[in-house]
């Protein structure tokens, strides 16, 4: 078995990993993180409603975001492809044999049994496809550029790879023009990142005990609150937290985004 059922501080179930002791969203776990971290900061429903939409599901897990996105398709009556990638499925499969604790029950159970079995699920609203693998190596195979990307990978610490300059700047290239991404981290080092990998940066609400995650967008104009002007004084201290593959001079390349000068 490569995964197990464990109990948040909160109480609430959540599956951890037993290679590695990582716990997916160990706050206030998957169904609220879903809804709240990235359901309701992507607008999701808002902008199906406004037209058909593409969406990278970064880090399946036990499904609960792709999951939580298929309800809100088909609540909208909106078009939704949902593109999910993941290298080890152990906790679907585990999320499936709880059932009820995971959210997956009738038809969003037999979607994700679908999933497993023939890597593809269809329904009315909602074209859901997985992608196993090496996600950068995934992403060029990848035709139908991303309208949102919700980032939930295992951190820093466990998969190193997908928090660097070169995995969003992969990302942010198969990213359409009014593209957003959220992801649960709020480190300076992942900011950094995600700046460097040509994407436009902001704060994103709390969860749980997180008092901040990040926002991502194509557009500067599509963040609710971008980090302010101040934000790259913080790379140029000796001890600044820096992604593994940054620039010698990431500070000053930093500074100089435009995202930075406005209004200079």
């Amino acid at each position: 078995m490569t995964h197990e059922v464990v109990r948040t501080s909160a109480g609430v179930p959540a599956i951890r990993s037993v290679e590695d002791g990582e716990v997916m969203h160990p706050g206030v776990g998957p169904l609220v993180e879903a809804q709240e971290l990235y359901v309701r900061q992507s607008r999701l429903a808002e902008r199906l409603r406004a037209g058909p939409l593409v969406l990278y599901d970064v880090g399946l897990g036990a499904g609960s975001n792709a999951l939580a996105a298929r309800a809100v398709a088909q609540e909208t009556g909106g078009r939704l492809e949902l593109v999910s990638f993941e290298r080890d499925l152990g906790a679907l499969e585990l999320a499936l044999e709880e059932g009820a604790a995971f959210g997956l029950e009738g038809e969003r159970a037999a979607a994700a049994r679908a999933l497993l079995e023939r890597g593809r699920h269809e329904s009315a609203h909602t074209t859901w496809r997985l992608v196993r693998g090496d996600l950068l190596e995934a992403l060029d195979r990848q035709t139908v550029p991303a309208d949102v990307v919700f980032w939930d990978p295992f951190s820093p610490r466990v998969n190193p790879a997908l928090w660097t300059v070169a995995a969003f700047a992969r990302v942010r290239a198969h990213a359409a023009a009014r593209a957003t991404l959220f992801t649960y981290s709020a480190s300076t080092a992942v900011r950094a990142a995600m700046l460097l990998g040509g994407w436009q940066v902001g704060v994103g609400d709390g969860i749980g005990s997180k008092r901040q995650t990040t926002a991502a967008a194509v557009a500067l104009a599509d963040l609710a609150r971008p980090l302010p002007p101040s934000w790259p004084a913080r790379l140029a201290r000796p001890d600044a937290p820096l992604p593994a593959d940054a620039p010698p001079d990431a500070a000053q390349r930093v500074a100089r985004l435009p995202q930075f000068l406005r209004g200079a």
